[in-house]
Parts: structure tokens; sequence; C-alpha cells
């Protein structure tokens, strides 16, 4: 199980990457496909075209941590982005959905209230 703090954001790269690619590589491409600084402590998914791998890098202030996985049978529900982004920010429960099987682009987000980040109400 992963648990990601809640200053963590997560954003998943749109397209096909190359899951060969390890630490160094896979930091440069959040850097040109995402458009993020992988030192920043977010958490970073990609995925094969297969939509059956994926891995995810995160820095934790002393290195980077990969995180990989592989379907045996069946396939990731895989977050297509808005027109020409490049990138999909998702929630840590959206993230755990698709972690375990749930298709997120089939469920509807009811309207919250949150508190604003400033502390006001």
């Amino acid at each position: 199980m992963l648990t990601l703090p809640s200053t963590a954001r997560v954003y998943v790269a749109a397209g096909a990457t190359d899951m060969r690619k390890s630490f160094d590589t896979l930091a440069h491409a959040v850097r040109a496909v995402i458009g993020e600084d992988p030192l920043s402590g977010h958490w970073f998914v990609f995925c094969n075209g297969r939509h059956n791998r994926l891995k995810i890098i995160v820095w934790d202030g002393s290195g980077f941590w990969i995180f990989a996985k592989r379907l045996e049978r069946g396939t990731f529900s895989w977050p297509e982005p808005e027109s020409e982004k490049r990138k999909v920010e998702l929630s840590a429960a959206e993230l755990t959905l698709i972690l375990n099987g749930i298709d997120v682009r089939d469920t509807e987000k009811r309207p919250w209230w949150r508190r604003p980040a400033s502390g006001t109400a």
C-alpha cells in the first residue's frame, strides 16, 4: 500500500512511456514531458502503450524512489488529457483507484466543500 503525504500532488504523463527508463531518464521525462520539477516531492506516473505496466517516480529529499507495477492480465484505466495537455493531475484517491483496477473515467466526483488553503472560511 502506498501512502502519499497530503502535500504531494500526482501527475500522470499523457501518452506512452518506454518502461525501460530508470531513475535519471524518468527524472528527465518529468521535466520534458510533464513540465514539472522532479525534485518537488510530487508523484509522477508513467504508463506503457499497452497500459499494462506503470512506473511512479518520487523524490523523498535524499533520493528517488521508483515504484513499478506489471499486470499479468488486464490493463490500467489511463486518464486522457484535455486537448493538447501533456499531463493530468490526479488526487491520491484517484491514483489508488487506478492502481486497484477502477476506471476513474466512468466515475463522477460529487461536489464537496473544502476549507481554503489560506485558513479562512
